[in-house]
């Protein structure tokens, strides 16, 4: 196998799939990514058997092949090589030799036939989903999904379509048990069955479509094979096998009497949070809110280092009510809400309470409270 390929283009290759590799070394060939040249372009692969990732770049190719080869030490390797073109080849026991400017390097590479083959694509039966809606409906959801690997079930996003008079809507929703966030957009296209049913996407898939959404433009097109999700952009796939387990009933989960409501300035709700929590600690970490007609204080009380207090201006007419939350699950959602007022949903100071943005139903956040 020989070619040639842009530094740059290169260490964008290597540095896309990083966050896919295997790093427990359970099998050793998983800390491997593929290398397959093909006429004009090289294919560049990486799987951990639960998330694989495959994608296309302009390469000149005198000679196909295909090798795999430490994706760590290899990306480690580019990323210091000279700003110029670097000269790719194999030789026999599956050396490899790479040259740029007059840096030489002879590195240790592995059979491809070891390497893990990806499932068959078949993309007859695509849905097509806006890149940027999608990247914000897991930027709005993936920060309440469960850490706590023995709960498998919670530890991703549910994707699902429902309908409502007579408007197909697309949801994705996480939790982890102290809160819930749901994030909506209206569907237009046909939807699959799996989708319909309902489909958990696993944690560090939901991850790597985060970054490929990233450039918001284009269509991601989304399928399923077996029981894994397919999602395409460009010249990327995006292979995960899907948690196999049944997703908690979120709209059971929703607050129905929360009438006391308060309409507050996003930002200044964020950056007060911020300033309470710095007294927080592992041992004391919530913050209460107090509110009454026409305002809002927020406090935080730690024995061990202090306490402090601030009062807010909010739009309030309810009855007055003291409630306490883990500052850090109200900070989450408010980074991740872009408008400038948000709405806080209370009942008592027991019952869990929603935040949103203001006016809008592509948003909600069910947070449950701290004991008074």
């Amino acid at each position: 196998m020989q070619f040639s390929i842009a530094k740059d283009t290169f260490l964008k290759a290597l540095q896309k799939v990083q966050g896919i590799i295997e790093t427990r070394k359970t099998m050793p060939i998983l800390s491997n990514v593929l290398i397959e040249a093909r006429p004009g372009k090289i294919d560049i692969t990486a799987t951990d058997l639960e998330v694989g990732m495959k994608s296309s770049y302009e390469a000149s190719v005198k000679e196909e092949g295909k090798i795999t080869v430490s994706a760590k030490k290899l990306y480690e390797i580019i990323k210091e090589l000279p700003e110029s073109e670097i000269y790719f080849s194999t030789r026999e026991n599956d050396w490899i030799d790479l040259q740029c400017g007059k840096a030489r390097f002879n590195i240790v590479g592995l059979s491809s036939e070891e390497f893990p083959s990806l499932p068959k694509i078949d993309d007859r039966d695509c849905i097509r989903i806006e890149s940027g809606t999608l990247n914000k409906m897991v930027e709005r959801t993936s920060y309440a999904i469960c850490q706590d690997e023995t709960k498998y079930n919670l530890n991703g996003i549910l994707l699902k379509t429902t309908e409502h008079d007579g408007m197909v809507s697309l949801k994705m929703v996480s939790t982890d048990g102290h809160r819930l966030s749901l994030a909506e957009n209206e569907f237009i296209g046909t939807s699959a069955t799996a989708l319909n049913k309902g489909i958990i996407l696993p944690k560090k898939g939901v991850y790597e479509i985060k970054k490929i959404t990233e450039d918001e433009t284009g269509d991601i097109l989304l399928s399923f094979v077996d029981n894994n999700s397919v999602l395409r952009k460009g010249d990327t796939v995006v292979i995960m096998r899907l948690i196999d387990g049944e997703f908690p009933d979120y709209t059971k989960v929703l607050p129905l009497n929360n009438n006391n409501m308060a309409v507050i300035n996003r930002s200044d709700f964020l950056h007060s949070l911020r300033r309470m929590s710095i007294l927080s600690s592992d041992k004391f970490k919530g913050v209460k809110l107090e509110l009454q007609n026409g305002s809002m204080e927020i406090s935080a009380n730690n024995p061990e280092l202090g306490e402090a207090h601030e009062t807010m201006e909010v739009e309030y007419t309810g009855d007055p009510i003291g409630i306490r939350f883990n500052a850090r699950y109200l900070i989450d959602v408010l980074s991740v809400i872009e408008m400038d007022e948000v709405e806080l949903h209370l009942k008592d100071e027991l019952s869990p309470a929603i935040l949103k943005p203001l006016k809008t139903q592509e948003m909600l956040s069910v947070i449950m409270p701290m004991r008074l």
